[in-house]
């Protein structure tokens, strides 16, 4: 069997797999077994945020796996300790950290956070926790639930568990609070949800009106944390002091690892939560080498202006090309490109792949572009060269 052949005959069909086997990678390009070149403008779904095969990175990796990958929560892990330091310091926020594995285990851990304080807090008990509409928050029975796409609860999975309440819009949180609301939980872009950035006034006193009302704000940066918006934290850039914060995708640079990250520092008791594989010495030392580089790409100014850059050049096209595309979206080097409908997004990401650049869906018609975040001009130039190649075929 080929390769393709043996990933159809064992791996349960999850995917619409596109079936290039990309062997080798280097910044912005990957390279697949036959040698052609691409340019990565999705870096994995957000997630190679300093590129592929970056050598401080992959020294950091080496040298940790030759001592310890992995122990358990049960004795102290200094990497772990270290890594929850720097994004609590570097964030500015007076918070504790619990580590898991993705975006949908830390947004897990901050629902339960979310409940535990919904018990002990109030007289009665509350427990309800109202998300947007286009919002996404992973793919558990609770995170899918959480997620405000009817889309995503199919009756496959069902029953669901309750407590989750829907809003098109911020202004319309306020009347959707009720007596059992603990919480309410959004992106401050949202991704999968088409790229779309919220008002930072209307999240500001969102922000103001739910801690005079003792009830918790938690903001996924599952996707806008760790330097993607140009900030460490979108919050951040809102200027804003979430209660629960939870990180994932970029912080690792490929090593999966999550974040729950809260005020409420004394929540969790021993047995209250856990994870096997959360914090272990391989994905925190890769977390925090990860952390430095991007550290010194935004206070070098580096990161700016590749953000500016990129986003100036799909200005450009949204305006040339009003046939095609609305407007363009996105904060920081989280963009996309509205298309008119969702036959020229699929004609668009399909004949960018063909020209081997790499782009990707997302919801509202949207075609996303999440590049590394350390890419360079000389990569940025030649993948919007391979871009417009592929949009004169349309």
């Amino acid at each position: 069997m080929n390769l393709e052949e043996l990933d159809r005959e064992y791996v349960l069909g999850s995917y619409a797999r596109n079936y290039t086997n990309f062997v080798r990678g280097e910044g912005a390009r990957l390279y697949d077994e036959d040698g052609n070149e691409y340019i990565d403008f999705a870096a994995g779904i957000a997630v190679n945020s300093v590129g592929h095969a970056h050598p401080r990175l992959s020294r950091a990796i080496c040298e940790q796996a030759s001592k310890i990958i992995h122990v358990s929560n049960l004795q102290l892990i200094e990497p772990q300790a270290k890594l929850a330091a720097r994004i609590v310091e570097t964030s500015g926020y007076d918070m504790r950290c619990f580590f898991a594995n993705s975006g949908a285990e830390a947004n897990e851990a901050a629902l339960k956070i979310a409940r535990k304080y919904g018990e002990k807090s109030f007289e009665r008990k509350r427990y309800k926790v109202i998300t947007l509409k286009h919002s996404f928050h992973g793919r558990t029975i609770t995170t899918v639930k959480a997620t405000g796409q009817a889309s995503m609860h199919k009756d496959d999975f069902s029953p669901y568990p309750d407590g989750f309440t829907y809003v098109e819009s911020v202004d319309a949180v306020y009347e959707a609070i009720d007596d059992e609301t603990v919480a309410v939980m959004i992106e401050l872009v949202q991704g999968e949800g088409g790229v779309q950035p919220f008002e930072r006034d209307e999240i500001k006193e969102l922000c103001n009106f739910l801690k005079s009302r003792e009830l918790l704000l938690i903001v996924d940066e599952v996707q806008t944390g760790v330097y993607r918006t140009g900030e460490f934290l979108a919050s951040q850039l809102y200027e804003i002091e979430p209660d629960i914060i939870t990180l994932a995708k970029g912080l690792g640079g490929g090593v999966p690892i999550g974040v729950a990250m809260t005020r409420l520092k004394d929540i969790f008791e021993p047995g209250d939560h856990g994870s096997t594989f959360g914090g272990n010495y391989l994905s925190t030392t890769a977390a925090l080498s990860v952390m430095d580089i991007l550290q010194r790409e935004q206070e070098s100014g580096a990161l700016a202006e590749r953000i500016e850059y990129f986003s100036s050049y799909l200005e450009r096209v949204s305006l040339s090309m009003p046939e095609y595309f609305d407007s363009a979206v996105g904060l920081g080097l989280m963009r996309g490109l509205r298309a008119k409908s969702a036959e020229i997004q699929s004609a668009v990401v399909k004949k960018a792949f063909d020209e081997r650049l790499i782009i990707l869906k997302a919801g509202r018609n949207t075609v996303r572009f999440l590049p590394p975040l350390t890419i360079d001009r000389e990569e940025m130039d030649e993948g919007f060269k391979r871009f417009e190649k592929a949009l004169s075929t349309l």
